[in-house]
Protein backbone atom coordinates (compact mmCIF):
# COMPACT_ATOMS: atom_id res chain seq x y z
CA UNK A 1 0.00 0.00 0.00
CA UNK A 2 2.62 2.59 0.71
CA UNK A 3 4.43 1.81 -2.58
CA UNK A 4 1.46 2.51 -4.33
CA UNK A 5 0.59 5.58 -2.36
CA UNK A 6 4.50 6.62 -4.06
CA UNK A 7 3.22 6.17 -7.12
CA UNK A 8 -0.17 8.06 -6.93
CA UNK A 9 1.66 10.98 -5.39
CA UNK A 10 3.39 11.03 -8.71
CA UNK A 11 0.90 11.10 -10.91
CA UNK A 12 -0.08 13.99 -13.30
CA UNK A 13 -2.34 16.32 -11.93
CA UNK A 14 -5.10 15.29 -14.19
CA UNK A 15 -5.18 12.19 -12.23
CA UNK A 16 -6.04 14.07 -8.97
CA UNK A 17 -9.62 13.10 -8.11
CA UNK A 18 -8.37 9.53 -8.22
CA UNK A 19 -5.41 10.76 -6.13
CA UNK A 20 -7.62 11.85 -3.34
CA UNK A 21 -10.06 8.71 -3.53
CA UNK A 22 -7.13 6.16 -3.27
CA UNK A 23 -5.35 8.50 -0.07
CA UNK A 24 -9.14 8.39 1.38
CA UNK A 25 -9.18 4.43 0.91
CA UNK A 26 -5.73 3.89 2.11
CA UNK A 27 -6.27 5.84 5.32
CA UNK A 28 -9.44 3.91 6.16
CA UNK A 29 -7.82 1.30 5.59
CA UNK A 30 -5.14 1.77 7.67
CA UNK A 31 -7.59 3.02 10.50
CA UNK A 32 -9.47 -0.12 10.64
CA UNK A 33 -6.60 -2.40 10.97
CA UNK A 34 -5.73 -0.20 13.92
CA UNK A 35 -8.65 -0.73 15.46
CA UNK A 36 -9.40 -3.97 15.05
CA UNK A 37 -8.38 -6.41 17.52
CA UNK A 38 -8.27 -10.17 17.29
CA UNK A 39 -8.91 -11.83 20.07
CA UNK A 40 -9.31 -15.78 21.61
CA UNK A 41 -12.54 -16.84 23.07
CA UNK A 42 -13.79 -19.88 24.91
CA UNK A 43 -17.28 -20.97 24.49
CA UNK A 44 -18.82 -23.19 27.15
CA UNK A 45 -21.82 -25.04 25.07
CA UNK A 46 -22.48 -25.82 21.32
CA UNK A 47 -25.97 -25.56 21.39
CA UNK A 48 -27.59 -22.66 19.84
CA UNK A 49 -26.89 -19.71 22.41
CA UNK A 50 -23.09 -21.31 22.26
CA UNK A 51 -23.00 -22.12 18.16
CA UNK A 52 -24.86 -18.59 17.12
CA UNK A 53 -22.05 -16.40 19.47
CA UNK A 54 -19.32 -18.49 17.99
CA UNK A 55 -20.69 -18.34 14.53
CA UNK A 56 -20.81 -14.33 14.89
CA UNK A 57 -17.38 -13.15 16.61
CA UNK A 58 -15.59 -15.75 13.97
CA UNK A 59 -17.08 -13.69 10.97
CA UNK A 60 -15.66 -10.87 12.78
CA UNK A 61 -12.27 -12.38 12.88
CA UNK A 62 -11.57 -13.68 16.19
CA UNK A 63 -10.84 -17.02 17.33
CA UNK A 64 -12.99 -19.49 18.72
CA UNK A 65 -12.35 -22.74 21.06
CA UNK A 66 -15.92 -24.17 21.84
CA UNK A 67 -15.76 -26.98 24.38
CA UNK A 68 -18.83 -29.52 24.36
CA UNK A 69 -19.29 -32.53 27.29
CA UNK A 70 -21.28 -34.45 24.74
CA UNK A 71 -20.24 -36.61 22.23
CA UNK A 72 -22.03 -34.15 19.88
CA UNK A 73 -22.98 -30.68 18.99
CA UNK A 74 -26.47 -28.59 18.98
CA UNK A 75 -27.27 -29.09 22.53
CA UNK A 76 -31.22 -30.25 23.43
CA UNK A 77 -32.28 -29.59 19.56
CA UNK A 78 -30.13 -32.05 18.74
CA UNK A 79 -31.49 -34.03 15.72
CA UNK A 80 -30.62 -37.80 14.17
CA UNK A 81 -31.98 -40.00 11.08
CA UNK A 82 -33.26 -42.82 13.12
CA UNK A 83 -30.79 -45.69 10.88
CA UNK A 84 -33.97 -48.83 11.79
CA UNK A 85 -37.30 -46.44 10.54
CA UNK A 86 -35.80 -43.36 8.64
CA UNK A 87 -37.68 -41.35 10.81
CA UNK A 88 -36.08 -37.64 11.63
CA UNK A 89 -36.49 -38.32 15.61
CA UNK A 90 -35.66 -35.61 18.24
CA UNK A 91 -33.44 -36.55 20.83
CA UNK A 92 -34.40 -34.84 23.66
CA UNK A 93 -38.10 -34.63 22.83
CA UNK A 94 -39.61 -32.36 19.97
CA UNK A 95 -38.49 -28.72 19.18
CA UNK A 96 -40.78 -26.75 17.16
CA UNK A 97 -39.47 -23.28 15.57
CA UNK A 98 -41.96 -20.60 16.41
CA UNK A 99 -41.26 -16.66 16.09
CA UNK A 100 -42.28 -13.34 15.45
CA UNK A 101 -38.69 -12.29 14.94
CA UNK A 102 -38.15 -11.24 11.61
CA UNK A 103 -34.60 -11.30 11.98
CA UNK A 104 -34.17 -14.56 14.08
CA UNK A 105 -36.44 -16.07 11.14
CA UNK A 106 -34.54 -14.64 8.54
CA UNK A 107 -31.34 -15.93 10.44
CA UNK A 108 -31.85 -19.37 10.65
CA UNK A 109 -33.45 -19.78 7.33
CA UNK A 110 -29.32 -18.89 5.80
CA UNK A 111 -28.78 -22.36 7.09
CA UNK A 112 -31.14 -24.43 6.17
CA UNK A 113 -34.50 -25.14 4.33
CA UNK A 114 -37.57 -24.52 6.48
CA UNK A 115 -40.63 -26.70 5.69
CA UNK A 116 -44.47 -25.58 6.97
CA UNK A 117 -45.49 -26.89 9.77
CA UNK A 118 -48.44 -25.82 12.32
CA UNK A 119 -48.54 -27.93 15.69
CA UNK A 120 -51.50 -28.97 16.53
CA UNK A 121 -51.89 -30.75 20.02
CA UNK A 122 -54.05 -32.95 21.25
CA UNK A 123 -54.98 -34.20 24.74
CA UNK A 124 -56.73 -37.07 26.03
CA UNK A 125 -58.80 -36.30 29.54
CA UNK A 126 -61.74 -38.31 31.29
CA UNK A 127 -61.68 -40.41 28.74
CA UNK A 128 -62.18 -38.18 25.33
CA UNK A 129 -59.70 -36.96 23.37
CA UNK A 130 -59.53 -32.65 23.03
CA UNK A 131 -57.49 -29.71 20.84
CA UNK A 132 -55.31 -27.51 22.87
CA UNK A 133 -54.91 -24.42 23.69
CA UNK A 134 -58.49 -24.41 24.88
CA UNK A 135 -60.60 -23.43 21.78
CA UNK A 136 -64.52 -23.06 20.62
CA UNK A 137 -64.28 -26.78 19.60
CA UNK A 138 -62.52 -27.84 22.83
CA UNK A 139 -65.46 -25.87 24.95
CA UNK A 140 -68.07 -27.41 23.10
CA UNK A 141 -66.80 -30.85 23.28
CA UNK A 142 -66.15 -30.96 26.76
CA UNK A 143 -69.63 -29.42 27.64
CA UNK A 144 -71.77 -31.23 25.26
CA UNK A 145 -72.96 -27.54 23.58
CA UNK A 146 -72.96 -25.78 20.53
CA UNK A 147 -72.07 -22.85 21.10
CA UNK A 148 -71.16 -19.44 19.03
CA UNK A 149 -68.02 -17.65 19.89
CA UNK A 150 -70.23 -15.14 21.94
CA UNK A 151 -71.91 -17.76 24.20
CA UNK A 152 -68.67 -19.55 24.60
CA UNK A 153 -67.10 -16.72 25.98
CA UNK A 154 -70.20 -16.46 28.21
CA UNK A 155 -69.81 -19.90 29.88
CA UNK A 156 -66.72 -19.15 30.21
CA UNK A 157 -67.02 -16.05 32.58
CA UNK A 158 -69.76 -18.08 33.87
CA UNK A 159 -67.74 -21.18 35.32
CA UNK A 160 -64.35 -18.68 36.25
CA UNK A 161 -63.61 -17.82 39.80
CA UNK A 162 -63.86 -14.28 39.67
CA UNK A 163 -63.39 -13.68 43.56
CA UNK A 164 -59.96 -13.94 42.69
CA UNK A 165 -58.51 -10.43 42.10
CA UNK A 166 -54.97 -11.17 41.90
CA UNK A 167 -53.82 -15.03 41.34
CA UNK A 168 -50.34 -15.45 43.13
CA UNK A 169 -50.07 -19.22 42.20
CA UNK A 170 -50.33 -21.43 39.03
CA UNK A 171 -53.98 -23.00 40.57
CA UNK A 172 -55.50 -19.48 41.43
CA UNK A 173 -54.88 -18.29 37.82
CA UNK A 174 -56.66 -21.16 36.04
CA UNK A 175 -59.57 -20.71 38.59
CA UNK A 176 -59.57 -17.25 37.50
CA UNK A 177 -59.02 -18.03 33.84
CA UNK A 178 -60.90 -20.88 32.74
CA UNK A 179 -62.74 -22.50 35.65
CA UNK A 180 -62.80 -25.48 38.31
CA UNK A 181 -63.68 -28.02 35.50
CA UNK A 182 -61.58 -27.23 32.65
CA UNK A 183 -58.54 -26.48 35.26
CA UNK A 184 -58.69 -30.40 36.05
CA UNK A 185 -59.63 -31.55 32.99
CA UNK A 186 -56.64 -29.72 31.22
CA UNK A 187 -53.79 -28.33 33.56
CA UNK A 188 -53.96 -29.71 37.26
CA UNK A 189 -52.86 -33.36 36.31
CA UNK A 190 -50.80 -32.40 33.88
CA UNK A 191 -49.03 -29.51 35.80
CA UNK A 192 -48.32 -31.98 38.78
CA UNK A 193 -47.41 -34.98 36.73
CA UNK A 194 -44.53 -32.01 34.91
CA UNK A 195 -43.37 -29.90 38.02
CA UNK A 196 -43.61 -32.27 40.43
CA UNK A 197 -45.30 -30.20 43.01
CA UNK A 198 -48.95 -28.92 43.59
CA UNK A 199 -50.12 -26.32 40.99
CA UNK A 200 -51.00 -24.13 44.29
CA UNK A 201 -46.66 -23.81 44.82
CA UNK A 202 -46.15 -22.70 41.46
CA UNK A 203 -46.21 -18.73 40.21
CA UNK A 204 -49.39 -17.86 38.27
CA UNK A 205 -46.91 -16.23 35.21
CA UNK A 206 -46.27 -20.26 34.46
CA UNK A 207 -50.29 -20.17 33.00
CA UNK A 208 -49.79 -16.73 31.48
CA UNK A 209 -48.80 -17.40 28.07
CA UNK A 210 -51.49 -20.09 27.30
CA UNK A 211 -54.38 -18.68 25.68
CA UNK A 212 -58.02 -19.66 25.41
CA UNK A 213 -59.64 -19.32 21.82
CA UNK A 214 -62.87 -18.21 21.07
CA UNK A 215 -62.67 -20.15 17.48
CA UNK A 216 -62.03 -22.91 16.22
CA UNK A 217 -57.84 -22.16 16.10
CA UNK A 218 -55.85 -24.81 17.01
CA UNK A 219 -53.00 -24.23 15.89
CA UNK A 220 -50.71 -24.13 19.28
CA UNK A 221 -48.70 -21.36 18.98
CA UNK A 222 -49.64 -17.84 17.44
CA UNK A 223 -46.80 -16.49 15.74
CA UNK A 224 -46.09 -15.33 12.61
CA UNK A 225 -42.99 -17.69 11.32
CA UNK A 226 -43.44 -21.24 12.22
CA UNK A 227 -41.98 -24.66 10.16
CA UNK A 228 -39.73 -27.38 11.14
CA UNK A 229 -35.87 -27.57 9.16
CA UNK A 230 -36.28 -30.14 6.29
CA UNK A 231 -33.14 -32.23 7.98
CA UNK A 232 -33.30 -31.26 11.30
CA UNK A 233 -31.30 -29.23 13.44
CA UNK A 234 -28.05 -30.60 13.83
CA UNK A 235 -27.05 -28.95 10.52
CA UNK A 236 -28.30 -26.13 10.97
CA UNK A 237 -25.46 -25.86 14.34
CA UNK A 238 -22.87 -27.39 12.32
CA UNK A 239 -23.54 -24.66 9.74
CA UNK A 240 -22.56 -22.19 12.45
CA UNK A 241 -19.57 -23.89 13.25
CA UNK A 242 -18.54 -25.12 9.94
CA UNK A 243 -15.84 -21.75 9.95
CA UNK A 244 -11.92 -21.79 9.71
CA UNK A 245 -11.85 -19.59 12.84
CA UNK A 246 -13.83 -22.04 15.04
CA UNK A 247 -12.28 -25.33 16.99
CA UNK A 248 -15.09 -27.44 18.12
CA UNK A 249 -13.88 -29.59 20.81
CA UNK A 250 -16.60 -33.08 21.56
CA UNK A 251 -16.55 -34.70 24.84
CA UNK A 252 -14.66 -32.18 26.97
CA UNK A 253 -15.51 -30.91 30.45
CA UNK A 254 -14.20 -27.48 30.53
CA UNK A 255 -11.91 -26.78 33.23
CA UNK A 256 -10.09 -23.53 34.59
CA UNK A 257 -7.35 -24.67 32.14
CA UNK A 258 -8.77 -24.62 29.42
CA UNK A 259 -9.05 -20.69 29.49
CA UNK A 260 -5.67 -20.08 29.50
CA UNK A 261 -4.63 -18.11 26.47
CA UNK A 262 -8.24 -17.21 26.35
CA UNK A 263 -9.60 -13.06 26.11
CA UNK A 264 -12.85 -14.26 27.36
CA UNK A 265 -15.27 -17.04 28.21
CA UNK A 266 -18.75 -17.30 27.63
CA UNK A 267 -19.97 -20.00 29.87
CA UNK A 268 -23.71 -21.25 28.62
CA UNK A 269 -23.83 -24.32 31.30
CA UNK A 270 -25.45 -24.24 34.77
CA UNK A 271 -24.65 -21.07 36.69
CA UNK A 272 -24.51 -22.83 39.67
CA UNK A 273 -22.04 -25.76 38.31
CA UNK A 274 -19.61 -22.70 37.49
CA UNK A 275 -19.14 -21.95 41.07
CA UNK A 276 -19.04 -25.77 41.83
CA UNK A 277 -22.69 -25.48 43.81
CA UNK A 278 -21.01 -23.59 46.56
CA UNK A 279 -24.63 -22.16 47.43
CA UNK A 280 -26.25 -25.40 46.52
CA UNK A 281 -28.20 -26.71 43.33
CA UNK A 282 -30.61 -24.54 41.37
CA UNK A 283 -33.63 -26.82 40.82
CA UNK A 284 -34.42 -28.51 37.31
CA UNK A 285 -37.15 -30.93 36.17
CA UNK A 286 -35.83 -33.58 33.57
CA UNK A 287 -36.74 -35.66 31.44
CA UNK A 288 -36.76 -39.41 30.88
CA UNK A 289 -37.93 -41.00 27.06
CA UNK A 290 -39.00 -44.59 26.82
CA UNK A 291 -38.94 -45.62 22.92
CA UNK A 292 -41.36 -47.77 21.00
CA UNK A 293 -41.50 -48.65 17.51
CA UNK A 294 -44.51 -50.13 15.84
CA UNK A 295 -45.86 -50.32 12.27
CA UNK A 296 -48.19 -47.72 10.19
CA UNK A 297 -49.48 -44.86 12.23
CA UNK A 298 -49.53 -45.16 16.25
CA UNK A 299 -51.16 -42.02 17.37
CA UNK A 300 -52.42 -39.97 14.41
CA UNK A 301 -50.87 -37.11 15.66
CA UNK A 302 -47.55 -35.26 16.67
CA UNK A 303 -48.07 -35.27 20.07
CA UNK A 304 -50.79 -36.53 22.51
CA UNK A 305 -50.96 -34.96 25.86
CA UNK A 306 -52.34 -36.69 29.35
CA UNK A 307 -54.37 -34.57 31.38
CA UNK A 308 -55.16 -37.30 34.44
CA UNK A 309 -52.64 -37.60 37.07
CA UNK A 310 -53.02 -41.77 36.99
CA UNK A 311 -51.40 -41.90 33.94
CA UNK A 312 -48.08 -41.58 34.63
CA UNK A 313 -46.54 -40.07 31.77
CA UNK A 314 -47.26 -35.92 30.52
CA UNK A 315 -47.44 -36.75 26.42
CA UNK A 316 -46.48 -39.07 23.77
CA UNK A 317 -44.62 -37.54 20.93
CA UNK A 318 -44.67 -39.68 17.58
CA UNK A 319 -41.83 -37.86 15.66
CA UNK A 320 -42.46 -38.82 11.80
CA UNK A 321 -45.50 -36.79 11.79
CA UNK A 322 -43.23 -33.63 12.75
CA UNK A 323 -41.91 -34.32 9.15
CA UNK A 324 -45.20 -34.36 7.14
CA UNK A 325 -43.35 -34.34 3.91
CA UNK A 326 -41.84 -37.80 4.39
CA UNK A 327 -43.30 -41.10 4.19
CA UNK A 328 -42.75 -43.81 6.23
CA UNK A 329 -44.14 -47.46 7.31
CA UNK A 330 -42.74 -47.78 10.66
CA UNK A 331 -42.79 -44.89 13.17
CA UNK A 332 -41.24 -43.98 16.76
CA UNK A 333 -42.79 -42.76 19.61
CA UNK A 334 -41.61 -41.62 22.79
CA UNK A 335 -43.37 -41.62 26.27
CA UNK A 336 -41.92 -38.87 28.46
CA UNK A 337 -41.83 -38.90 31.75
CA UNK A 338 -41.03 -35.57 33.76
CA UNK A 339 -38.52 -35.59 37.57
CA UNK A 340 -36.53 -33.82 39.38
CA UNK A 341 -33.37 -33.68 37.96
CA UNK A 342 -30.29 -35.58 39.88
CA UNK A 343 -26.75 -35.04 39.70
CA UNK A 344 -26.03 -36.94 36.44
CA UNK A 345 -29.28 -36.06 34.92
CA UNK A 346 -29.76 -33.50 31.90
CA UNK A 347 -31.19 -30.20 33.40
CA UNK A 348 -34.50 -29.61 31.01
CA UNK A 349 -36.77 -27.11 32.62
CA UNK A 350 -35.61 -24.02 35.72
CA UNK A 351 -38.56 -24.23 38.42
CA UNK A 352 -37.67 -21.47 39.76
CA UNK A 353 -39.91 -21.30 42.90
CA UNK A 354 -38.77 -18.99 45.72
CA UNK A 355 -36.04 -20.97 47.28
CA UNK A 356 -34.45 -21.52 43.56
CA UNK A 357 -34.86 -17.07 43.24
CA UNK A 358 -33.05 -16.69 46.17
CA UNK A 359 -30.74 -18.83 45.86
CA UNK A 360 -29.91 -17.77 41.97
CA UNK A 361 -29.45 -14.06 43.45
CA UNK A 362 -26.52 -15.40 45.46
CA UNK A 363 -25.08 -16.97 42.16
CA UNK A 364 -25.60 -13.39 39.94
CA UNK A 365 -24.06 -11.59 42.82
CA UNK A 366 -20.90 -13.89 42.34
CA UNK A 367 -20.88 -14.14 38.81
CA UNK A 368 -21.07 -9.92 38.50
CA UNK A 369 -17.51 -9.96 40.07
CA UNK A 370 -16.34 -12.21 37.75
CA UNK A 371 -13.90 -10.21 35.29
CA UNK A 372 -13.78 -12.30 31.84
CA UNK A 373 -16.91 -14.48 32.50
CA UNK A 374 -19.80 -14.18 31.10
CA UNK A 375 -23.14 -15.93 31.27
CA UNK A 376 -25.56 -16.80 28.56
CA UNK A 377 -28.69 -19.01 27.54
CA UNK A 378 -31.30 -21.39 29.55
CA UNK A 379 -28.44 -22.95 31.49
CA UNK A 380 -26.37 -19.75 32.15
CA UNK A 381 -29.12 -17.45 33.20
CA UNK A 382 -31.76 -20.16 34.70
CA UNK A 383 -34.71 -19.27 32.53
CA UNK A 384 -36.98 -21.16 30.44
CA UNK A 385 -36.34 -20.34 26.78
CA UNK A 386 -37.95 -20.94 23.27
CA UNK A 387 -35.28 -21.28 20.61
CA UNK A 388 -36.21 -18.10 19.32
CA UNK A 389 -35.58 -16.34 22.03
CA UNK A 390 -32.52 -17.88 22.61
CA UNK A 391 -31.00 -17.06 19.30
CA UNK A 392 -32.42 -13.47 19.45
CA UNK A 393 -30.55 -13.09 22.92
CA UNK A 394 -27.38 -14.68 21.31
CA UNK A 395 -27.35 -12.14 18.09
CA UNK A 396 -27.72 -9.68 20.32
CA UNK A 397 -24.93 -10.30 22.76
CA UNK A 398 -22.69 -11.04 19.77
CA UNK A 399 -23.58 -7.35 18.75
CA UNK A 400 -22.55 -6.10 22.37
CA UNK A 401 -19.65 -8.00 22.95
CA UNK A 402 -18.30 -6.80 19.37
CA UNK A 403 -19.06 -3.12 20.62
CA UNK A 404 -17.28 -3.67 23.65
CA UNK A 405 -14.01 -5.23 22.03
CA UNK A 406 -13.97 -1.99 19.27
CA UNK A 407 -14.74 0.33 22.33
CA UNK A 408 -12.07 -0.90 24.56
CA UNK A 409 -14.69 -1.75 27.22
CA UNK A 410 -15.20 -4.55 29.62
CA UNK A 411 -17.66 -7.66 28.65
CA UNK A 412 -20.39 -7.52 31.02
CA UNK A 413 -21.05 -10.87 33.16
CA UNK A 414 -25.02 -10.86 31.88
CA UNK A 415 -26.30 -9.26 28.41
CA UNK A 416 -30.03 -10.27 29.70
CA UNK A 417 -30.47 -9.86 34.01
CA UNK A 418 -31.30 -13.17 35.13
CA UNK A 419 -33.37 -12.01 37.82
Amino acid sequence: MDQLLFSILNWQPQYKDLEMIILHAWAWEKNKSQKKVNMNFSIVGAGFTGAVLAHQLAEAGHSIDVFESRDHIAGNCYSERDQKTGVMLHKYGPHIFHTDNEEVWSFVNQFTEFMPFVNRVKTTSQGGVFSLPINLHTINQYFGKTLNPAEAEAIIQSVADNSIDEPQSFEEQAMKFVGKDLYEAFFKGYTIKQWGVSPTELPASILKRLPVRFNYDDNYFNHKYQGMPKEGYTPIVEALLNHENITVKLNTLFKAENAQGSDHVFYTGPIDSWFNYKEGRLGYRTLDFVREDHDGDYQGCAVMNYGDKEVPYTRISEHKHFAPWEQHDKTVVFKEYSRSCEEKDIPYYPIRLVSEKAMLNKYVEKAKKQTKVSFLGRLGTYRYLDMDTTIAESLAASKHVLEKINDNQRIPAFFIDPI
